[in-house]
């Protein structure tokens, strides 16, 4: 006798047909424009993307993302680890509620919050001499991208330094391992992969963090996200609405790498700590 069909995939249809409209259908479009041009298939969109100005800006966004995310993954690493070994548990959720928060904080208001700040007329960089205009350069966008690179950071890491078991460093005493020993050949080992993955992640969101950017330096640092918003409006060149379209797509086959990295370091991060 044939087993009856099971209908639960039914539940499943709203959130389906949710996501085919309002990814699917944008994803089709961005693949059919980025392949089009002068209303025929073609690739000199994506050829051109990858040239002179375009190229540039696509590099600079994975150099300040790269340096984002290992020096927001080193200070979270280290700030999560603080917290996670701290016996105040007022002082654990705080940092952990406030990481919440202000790793969600971005755009024009965290621009607005820097320039206030440590622009040109800020309240501090007038009190520290910080040069005019460092604010607005490359490293300068870099540290406000660690505001709230850090606290992701530490998000990421609070989790894997709670599954550290003690027993495993009084077993290393135990058997005449120092500290360094424990922390080389046992929980930097375990912790290594979700370290990966927070700097996947950290990579992941100032690759893709476009509003921050447009406020405080505008066209100072060549990012692609202000590439194809520039493309997209017309505010430099009419017509190249497709080049952006071939921009947008650069930047999702370098997300798929980094969640082609991210995925498995996550899965192997639960086999070891649950």
């Amino acid at each position: 006798m044939s087993r009856p069909r099971s209908s639960g995939w039914l539940g499943a249809l709203p959130l389906l047909t949710f996501f085919a409209l309002v990814f699917g259908v944008p994803a089709v479009v961005l693949v059919a424009g980025a392949f089009t041009a002068e209303g025929r298939p073609s690739t000199a969109n994506l050829a051109l993307s990858l040239q002179g100005g375009y190229l540039t800006a696509l590099l600079g966004s994975v150099k300040l993302s790269a340096v984002v995310a290992l020096a927001g993954a080193v200070l979270g690493t280290f700030l999560a680890y603080a917290v996670v070994t701290s016996r105040s548990r007022l002082l654990r959720e705080a940092v952990l509620t406030a990481s919440g928060v202000l790793a969600n904080f971005g755009g024009v208001p965290l621009a607005f919050f820097w320039i206030a700040t440590l622009g040109n007329s800020g309240v501090v960089s007038g009190l520290v001499g910080l040069p005019s205009g460092s604010l607005y350069m490359f490293w300068g966008l870099a540290v406000v991208y660690l505001y709230f690179s850090v606290p992701l950071m530490v998000l990421a890491m609070a989790p894997a330094l709670d599954g550290l078991r003690p027993q495993w460093r009084e077993a290393a005493a135990n058997s005449g391992a120092t500290a360094w020993h424990y922390w080389r050949y046992v929980a930097l080992p375990v912790l290594a992969p979700a370290m990966l993955g927070g700097v996947v992640l950290l990579f992941g969101s100032a690759f893709s963090a476009y509003a921050t950017a447009n406020a405080m330096v505008g066209t100072v640092v060549p990012l692609v996200t202000l590439k194809i918003a520039a493309a997209l409006t017309g505010d430099v060149l009419i017509g190249y609405e497709n080049i952006a379209l071939a921009l947008s797509l650069d930047m999702i086959v370098v997300a798929g790498l980094v969640m082609a990295i991210y995925l498995p370091l996550q899965r192997r991060t639960s086999r070891w700590l649950h």
